[in-house]
């Protein structure tokens, strides 16, 4: 039969693919052995070449095992004859002819951007099904029949090529915990995004299940590969919501040939502080917004202040007097240089022990020597009492020490923040032992960008690297003495080379340790939860405005984010940004995805318009509990039984119950009453078969079946979590309820 003759030939070139891959993994890994072979020895210059080497090695091999699952997954025939296969890599052969173009190519583009109205030079487009390294099919797309029948292939030998489609094959899959990628089965609208520019901002706004979450990470993928030269130098940062969102997401970009982007959430871009404890949404939302900029830069300002009285003090028998006017008149100098607080500091302790030792000179009597005089200074700056009232004119600052003030010292946070009200001030306030927040770290950053570096610190850490150089200097000449190398080279250079030859870091390690690191490229997913204060840190870190903001304006559930893009990012982008939408849903069944539309506009929530790619029979259905204290229990029963029927269906498939934060906890104590345990929060078991979460929890996830749990109560706490809520199933929502169902879940038709 045709069909068989089609499969067995595209199986021989798969074989063929897969030869070569193992050839490279095997070249890449005997080299990998050959430098680790030659262990720490020889010198240092050649111990950092092989630590390059190494990583250079492993970085590759690395890429080769991620491409393992359909490596390749397509084919172009195009109209002058030629027939190009696509896959997740470019493979060529040992004389350098192509066998596997990446997807990522311009070669490719058309695989993804073709149709039968502007073919773009292609005759067919075949998508290879796979099943690890077996073909299991064949999808075929003809975009010019005549070239094809002048090419002498016969229409009617493809019928037993064609199926239910590739891409809804890949829609009606069981999840399995981890977001796969869609390499194989990106859509025009998404390829165009994936491929914008990488120059300015761009926004992708699109509805629940339009792929944009996987946009962003091809895109990431495709930039990196387009751009490799100025994005490996500078790294591409990755944002997302949560931990568990970016647990979920962690296989997509090593599946796609890329292991070097940082990925985040905004709790974790100061490096170390960790920003685990929980506050209200009323006290992040005053964290977040963008007066608090304001807040800070006063509250560092305030630092620097002119005493009531002078200060006298003895100093060898002399009294000099720290007057208020000339501090006022060395603040004002200090701060006219426009530096951070810690570096402006400098500048002020000169000017203020410059005029001190004028004072005792001019109760010397005599010309004092240049050197005596800076005697005389070093002698001011250790005196205690002087020391004591200069720190109070102008301390020395660290962000934490900053922000813990404000929370714990009532009159500090009302001098620096008159634009809250007493009733947000006194929100606003908490321990000194409380654990950082995450609306907390945009407040460090943006407090440590006004401070700087403590120069006193940096002094000292110079000191100890200059003490720590010069007994690297001294042992490279006692070993140039017993080597007799010293006409080879200094004990200088070979002390450079002894510092230089520990263990290399990649841009990204190097980037995620460093709070003052500039990436070429940020993508921010679920962008719309971020406040003022999060996008002025994100801002910081892409001086280009190189971006790419993904998210859904209808979403929105976090207190201070964003419900219009243009009154979020002009004030911040100035006007500088482009938007691109998505339009197509993939994820969620027609029935579903039309219900939450309705509820969202009954919500008024600025919904997108959008079409569903497939439907599902019975998608959408309702179950009434009668009486509210049930109602934990029936969600219960409800996920084990439906774990069941997704289990037997599709041999794997996941259930997530969704509720209010106070609700899951009843469902949860419900399910373990049973014997089941359910993780939940960031310890969610991405892969277990059931799990219970809030909205919030749940957001930028996807599973086979949701039961949401009393919609009506997760509509009161947040219109937006109620849309994400109904719009997480690829096949089925359940709805449990006891109060009445809020507007919009039946149709009115």
């Amino acid at each position: 039969m045709a069909a068989d003759s089609e499969l067995t030939g595209e199986q021989q070139v798969v074989d063929g693919l897969y030869a070569r891959l193992d050839e490279l993994r095997a070249q890449s890994r005997r080299r990998l052995t050959a430098v680790r072979r030659a262990g720490p020895s020889g010198s240092p210059q050649n111990r950092s070449e092989r630590d390059a080497f190494a990583t250079l090695y492993e970085d590759r091999v690395a890429q080769l095992e991620a491409v393992e699952d359909r490596l390749a997954f397509g084919r172009l025939d195009l109209r002058d004859g030629e027939r190009r296969y696509i896959g997740r890599i470019g493979l060529t052969d040992e004389e350098q002819t192509p066998l596997l173009t990446d997807w990522r190519a311009p070669a490719a583009q058309a695989f993804y951007r073709a149709t039968a109205a502007h073919p773009d030079g292609v005759v067919r487009r075949r998508h290879l099904v796979t099943a690890g390294r077996r073909v299991t099919g064949l999808e075929d797309d003809v975009l010019d029949l005549g070239a094809l029948e002048a090419a002498g292939v016969d229409p009617a030998s493809l019928a037993g090529v064609s199926g239910e489609g590739a891409l809804l094959a890949a829609l009606g899959a069981a999840r399995t915990g981890r977001m796969g990628d869609i390499v194989a089965t990106i859509q025009s609208e998404q390829d165009a995004v994936i491929r914008s520019p990488l120059i300015g901002a761009l926004v992708v706004q699109g509805g629940p299940g339009t792929g944009k979450t996987a946009v962003a990470l091809h895109r990431a993928a495709y930039l990196l590969y387009a751009h490799r030269r100025l994005l490996e130098r500078s790294g591409v940062l990755l944002v997302g919501p949560s931990r568990t969102f970016l647990r979920y997401i962690d296989q997509v970009l090593p599946s796609l040939g890329e292991t070097g982007v940082v990925t985040a959430t905004v709790a974790d871009l100061y490096p170390g502080v960790e920003a685990r404890g929980i506050e209200t949404d009323e006290v992040a939302r005053i964290k977040g917004r963008a007066v608090m900029a304001r807040v800070v830069a006063r509250a560092v300002r305030q630092r620097q202040r002119v005493p009531a009285q002078a200060t006298r003090v003895r100093v060898d028998g002399r009294t000099v007097v720290v007057r208020p006017q000339d501090v006022a008149a060395a603040i004002g100098r200090a701060r006219r240089l426009h530096r951070p607080h810690n570096q402006a500091r400098v500048t002020f302790v000169r000017d203020m022990l410059g005029r001190l030792a004028e004072q005792y000179v001019q109760q010397l009597g005599w010309d004092v020597p240049p050197e005596d005089r800076a005697e005389i200074v070093e002698d001011l700056r250790t005196t205690r009492e002087i020391r004591i009232a200069l720190n109070l004119a102008w301390m020395p600052l660290t962000p934490q020490g900053l922000l813990t003030d404000l929370w714990t010292r009532p009159h500090r946070l009302e001098a620096a923040a008159p634009e809250l009200t007493a009733q947000e001030r006194a929100l606003l306030a908490r321990p000194a032992d409380a654990p950082w927040t995450p609306a907390d770290v945009p407040l460090l950053d943006e407090a440590a960008e006004l401070l700087g570096e403590d120069d006193q610190a940096a002094q000292a850490q110079a000191r100890a690297d200059a003490e720590r150089h010069a007994s690297e200097v001294e042992y490279a000449r006692q070993v140039l003495s017993s080597t007799g190398a010293g006409d080879l080279v200094s004990a200088e250079a070979l002390a450079e080379r002894f510092a230089s030859s520990g263990p290399s870091l990649t841009t990204a390690e190097r980037a995620a340790a460093d709070r003052s690191w500039t990436y070429g490229h940020v993508v921010v997913d679920e962008a719309q939860e971020l406040t003022p204060m999060a996008w002025r840190t994100l801002l910081r870190r892409v001086p280009t405005r190189s971006l790419t903001i993904v998210g859904d304006v209808a979403q929105t559930s976090a207190a201070g984010g964003a419900h219009d893009w243009a009154a979020m990012l002009d004030p911040l982008l100035r006007g500088s940004w482009r938007l691109a939408e998505l339009t197509v849903n993939y994820r969620t069944p027609a029935v579903v995805a039309q219900a939450a539309r309705r509820v969202a506009l009954a919500a008024r929530l600025p919904v997108s318009p959008q079409t569903s790619a497939r439907d599902v029979p019975d998608a959408l259905t309702h179950e009434h509990v009668v009486d509210d204290a049930l109602l934990a229990v029936a969600a219960a029963d409800a996920a084990e039984k439906l774990v069941g029927d997704v289990q037997d269906a599709a041999g794997g498939g996941r259930v997530a119950v969704v509720a209010t934060r106070d609700r899951a906890a009843q469902v949860r104590a419900a399910l373990e009453a049973t014997g089941r345990t359910v993780p939940t929060g960031d310890a969610v078991d991405l892969h277990a078969p059931l799990v219970v979460l809030t909205p919030g929890q749940a957001k930028g996830l996807e599973f086979d079946v949701v039961v949401l749990v009393e919609p009506a109560q997760v509509l009161a706490a947040s219109a937006g979590d109620l849309y994400v809520a109904m719009t997480r199933p690829t096949h089925r929502l359940h709805v449990l309820h006891a109060a009445d169902l809020p507007e919009g879940f039946s149709d009115p038709a």
